[in-house]
């Protein structure tokens, strides 16, 4: 008996040795345990339930505390703490739990905007005036950081700090909260998440800051695009000179960084976790405007997911009045790429300005070519002229190719210009063959590229020009027909206003909405090409400012706007402002000509390219009528998506029962109509709020899609002192006996005044529908 209960009492011990070392092998990473709406106003209440409910899983106080990373408190209830796997399963079984998930990580998605826009300083009546150029409203960035030295954040003239701000700035490395004014009101930094899931990361060593303080330069430029001060006489390279300023010159500034510089891979990377912090600070301090151009990557997750764990913090900032504006992403021109689709995220698409950098290519011939090039050097007199290609009589190996210029012997291109073509979409490559090229002892390189892609100095200006296949073949003919091609290269000048054209930029991610095909993304279009804004003093710039393109130049673009409506309606909700902005937009540029989206080949743009198309402050200030969203409209969406009645009860804070059958995903009062299944015809309503004069009557106007039938019932809405909400329904048929693509058309409400305008795009399933039905 007794050598029994010693082997019993063996067997328990090896039994808790094996699974104490099983533990301890499990790797522990980040997981984000999502709880929904905080049920309690006291934050350290709800941090307090955190550590319980970390300390019941883990077994003592001291390990829940080593595992928290970070508790959110204000504005939903969740936290990221270090976990296994098996723990992770255990806590996520835990009644109060919405879901938990491993952290993911998020990447980096001026002069000449606001008068191209319209948004003019110089018209006393303009909406910037009206506003007081945003005074009273504060914008939130998270990104990079900020450089508080920048003259973009100079507060001279302002007022005092708007009264419902409850934020602050946070000490750290080279940041002290002196730094801070009454344009910079704001500057916190997260970086648990990061570190948590970057072990090797040394914050002694690491060339980024510990503090809010901006090593990478992105936070910098974006906060400039979206508030920037004031600054005159700034130029980039000689080139696009003039007053630098933001959207909202004297909006107020809260920079919140949440990404983070890894030195051994060259990277900027961002923490889900870390972002959630963030934005759940942002909440609790009382910005007006979350300005976010960061994003992931196609395959997305769904609303439903919290591995999106950005769209979770986004609704609960939205359902606080909180507009939430995010890049489209820099995936174009290929569809379905667009990022950000939450139907509460305001997701922006990027546009060239009607601005160009000439650079003249004169030939031997006398012909002049005029490439594309933001090089401010000496001209460049004739030079000879090589293409290296194989003449067909030497045992040498010569490529065109840009990629390959590398393998050319330095006799081939020393002391001459060189014609490259690429097919690369990116502009590293014209850098890297101008590098080539001047390594090898040539003068210049021309490179032949697919046109509309952003263009950048080289090195040192040394002479690169873009120009497109057709050129660059131009030029190759030239080189191929002379016995001694020469060609000459003339300083870059700029050009603005027509005839240059409006394009949506090559690198624009485009729709449809791979998540929610039935919710049109990106929802409007900013210039994001090219945008002269402040950076670092850490980064190649002049006098602290660089020209930078991408949709994270576009979003806060918009987020600027938002910044100057905020301030002139602060009882508008999101929805409303989103509204007022893709209802107002222009559907050519501001000179009245059609925007076409650049691609191989470019075609018109449509609007999976730009949304609504191209913002129009002046006129989104006074839309007249606004398709708005409540909580019950969100309920709505999430009940048509499948999200199960007990997530939504949590992610809402009431309890909720969807309607069976669920509601259509149609019927969500978006200020677009996007049916991506339509077989023969169907039937969708919409809701319109009336924000302009008391008493107004509006007429209804379709452009449908082709082949398609539009009927709208009624044909007229009047609003009065009692009527401010009127619905209408839109019955949808088609003629298209076929699958066919999307189709693209038009629904406009009209006044007197005003011309409230939403895109319609519809495409047939029938083959899908009839596999559904049998």
């Amino acid at each position: 008996m007794r050598n029994y209960r010693t082997s019993i009492v063996v067997v328990l011990s090896l039994v808790i040795f094996l699974n104490v070392a099983r533990a301890g092998s499990e790797r522990k990473v980040v997981h984000i345990v999502y709880l929904g709406e905080k049920q309690h106003d006291d934050p350290e209440f709800v941090t307090e339930s955190h550590h319980r409910m970390l300390w019941s899983l883990l077994g003592s106080k001291e390990d829940a505390h080593n595992s928290m990373v970070h508790s959110y408190r204000h504005g939903f209830s969740g936290f990221a703490a270090k976990l296994t796997k098996s723990q992770a399963k255990k806590i996520a079984d835990l009644p109060d739990v919405v879901h938990v998930i491993p952290d993911s990580f998020y990447k980096l998605a001026t002069t000449r905007t606001w008068d191209y826009l319209g948004l003019s300083a110089a018209n006393p009546k303009s909406l910037l005036h009206e506003t007081n150029m945003g005074e009273q409203s504060i914008i939130g960035v998270i990104d990079t950081g900020v450089w508080p030295e920048s003259e973009v954040f100079n507060d001279n003239g302002f007022g005092p700090v708007p009264s419902h701000w409850k934020g602050g700035c946070e000490i750290g490395e080279n940041f002290t909260s002196s730094l801070c004014n009454k344009k910079l009101i704001g500057a916190k930094y997260f970086i648990n998440g990061f570190q948590a899931e970057n072990e090797s990361f040394n914050s002694t060593d690491s060339l980024d800051f510990i503090s809010p303080r901006d090593f990478d330069g992105h936070g910098t430029h974006v906060s400039t695009i979206a508030g920037g001060s004031y600054v005159p006489n700034i130029s980039y390279k000689g080139l696009a000179g003039g007053t630098v300023r933001g959207g909202a010159p004297r909006a107020r500034i809260a920079m919140y960084k949440a990404c983070w510089y890894l030195d051994d891979e060259d990277i900027t990377t961002c923490s889900s976790a870390d972002i959630l912090k963030a934005m759940d600070e942002a909440m609790h301090d009382g910005v007006d405007v979350l300005s976010i151009s960061l994003g992931s990557e196609v395959p997305l997750s769904d609303e439903t997911d919290i591995r999106d764990g950005m769209t979770t913090g986004a609704f609960h900032a939205v359902l606080k009045g909180i507009t939430v504006v995010c890049s489209g992403g820099n995936s174009g021109p290929d569809s379905l790429t667009v990022t950000n689709t939450a139907p509460w995220m305001v997701t922006v698409a990027a546009t060239t300005l009607d601005r160009s950098f000439a650079t003249p290519l004169t030939l031997g011939n006398n012909k002049v070519i005029l490439g594309q090039a933001m090089y401010t050097g000496p001209e460049l007199g004739f030079t000879s002229l090589v293409y290296p290609e194989n003449p067909g009589n030497s045992n040498e190996s010569f490529s065109g190719t840009c990629e390959e210029l590398l393998f050319n012997s330095n006799r081939t291109m020393e002391g001459k210009v060189v014609l490259c073509f690429t097919t690369s979409p990116y502009g590293g490559a014209a850098l890297r063959a101008a590098r080539y090229v001047k390594r090898a002892g040539g003068l210049g390189v021309i490179i032949a590229r697919h046109p509309g892609y952003a263009i950048q100095p080289c090195q040192d200006d040394f002479p690169c020009v873009a120009v497109d296949w057709v050129l660059g073949t131009d030029i190759l003919l030239y080189t191929r027909s002379s016995g001694s091609p020469m060609v000459k290269i003339q300083p870059s000048k700029t050009l603005i206003g027509q005839p240059v054209g409006t394009k949506v930029a090559t690198f624009s991610s485009r729709g449809p909405n791979s998540i929610a095909p039935a919710i049109l993304k990106p929802d409007i279009a900013a210039p994001g090409v090219s945008i002269l804004a402040a950076t670092t003093n850490t980064t190649f710039s002049d006098r602290g400012f660089i020209m930078l393109s991408g949709t994270s130049m576009a979003a806060p673009a918009i987020s600027g706007v938002v910044a100057l409506l905020k301030a002139l309606h602060r009882d508008w909700s999101p929805a409303a402002i989103r509204s007022a902005i893709v209802t107002t937009a222009w559907r050519t540029d501001p000179f009245g000509e059609q925007i076409f989206a650049e691609g191989s080949p470019p075609k018109l743009a449509d609007p999976f390219d730009y949304g609504g198309g191209l913002v129009n402050p002046e006129k989104a200030a006074n839309p007249g009528l606004v398709y708005d969203l409540g909580l019950e409209d969100y309920i709505l969406y999430l009940c048509s998506v499948g999200y199960n009645e007990t997530s939504i009860s949590q992610l809402v804070g009431k309890r909720t029962v969807c309607s069976n059958p669920k509601p259509s995903i149609l019927d969500f009062n978006l200020p677009s109509i996007t049916i991506p299944n339509l077989k023969d015809e169907v039937t969708l309503t919409r809701t319109l709020t009336n924000v302009g004069l008391l008493k107004s009557v509006y007429k209804v106007a379709v452009e449908p899609p082709l082949g398609f039938k539009v009927t709208v019932t009624p044909e007229t809405l009047v609003f009065n002192t009692r009527t401010k909400r009127v619905s209408f329904k839109v019955k949808v048929s088609t003629k298209h006996k076929i699958n066919t693509g999307f189709y693209f058309g038009s629904l406009t409400w009209s006044d007197s005044m005003h011309n409230v305008t939403i895109p319609l795009s519809v495409r047939t399933q029938i083959l899908q529908n009839y596999y559904d039905e049998n």
